[in-house]
């Protein structure tokens, strides 16, 4: 079979699997990108404000506040598509069997796999809409520009939800996901210019910080949000179309290697 015949629109059946099975705990989920960013704002705000006073950025004085809160966006952005692909996923592979009994029908391996990457980019769309939400009502988005924020969070999430299946594909147990998260995730939390300016790092660092998805992400839901950027918009999408691709074949390849005998 050609690549090309590999997919077709059944994969949006397992998309719907899952989105039946999320509406069933909607309400759970519904709060953690809701108070997240409440709780991030009010502990920059009150605490760390007045310690960091006013951030240089892309030429403009900021308050820290509102140079952090597209960076909340971001980083909820990661964290919702790399869980749903890694720990989500694995469950429904290797405890529920979820996986096996979908190859038993006429579904192909990269339906399923491509449709774990959307629902992952799906479950980011949606803690990105409700974090914007949340910082808007602080008077930190500008609208209606902000809402370019859903399309890149969409992006973004295939982009960590394309990694974080790969990571799936190559994990023995669901305990070891504590590497890529230690290794991975963490770092780029930390160090991609979300809580701090990456212009004023040495020049070795900024090539790090330039080579994290995590920091064109920042970038990019600044320029949303706010209107200015440290790099070029055009390279940021491209760099994440780019890592998303990637990681995409690279995690078709692994889950294959795991689930084909």
């Amino acid at each position: 079979m050609s690549r090309a015949g590999r997919y077709s629109p059944r994969l949006l059946r397992v998309w719907r699997r899952n989105l039946v099975v999320y509406r069933r705990i909607w309400k759970v989920n519904f709060l953690v990108p809701l108070l997240e960013p409440l709780f991030y704002l009010l502990a920059f705000g009150i605490g760390f404000s007045r310690l960091v006073g006013d951030v240089m950025y892309a030429g403009q004085e900021l308050t820290y506040v509102a140079f952090i809160a597209p960076a909340l966006l971001a980083t909820a952005i990661m964290f919702n598509a790399f869980y749903e692909t890694t720990f989500a996923s694995f469950v429904r592979m290797y405890y529920q069997k979820t996986f096996d009994a979908m190859l038993s029908t006429p579904l192909s391996l990269e339906e399923v796999i491509t449709a774990e990457i959307l629902w992952g980019a799906t479950k980011s769309v949606l803690a990105a809409g409700l974090m914007l939400l949340v910082i808007a009502l602080f008077g930190l988005v500008r609208l209606p520009e902000g809402l370019w924020v859903l399309p890149l969070a969409f992006l973004g999430g295939m982009a960590f939800g394309a990694v974080g299946m790969y990571f799936t594909g190559i994990t023995p147990t669901i305990d070891m996901f504590n590497l890529p998260i230690f290794l991975f995730v963490t770092p780029l939390f930390l160090f991609s210019g979300t809580f701090f300016p990456v212009a004023g790092l040495p020049v070795w660092a900024q090539i790090v910080a330039w080579a994290s998805p995590l920091y064109h992400l920042v970038e990019l839901s600044r320029w949303a949000v706010m209107g200015r950027m440290e790099s070029s918009a055009l390279v940021s999408l491209g760099y994440l179309l780019l890592f998303s691709g990637v990681f995409f074949g690279l995690a078709v390849r692994a889950m294959r290697r795991r689930l084909i005998k």
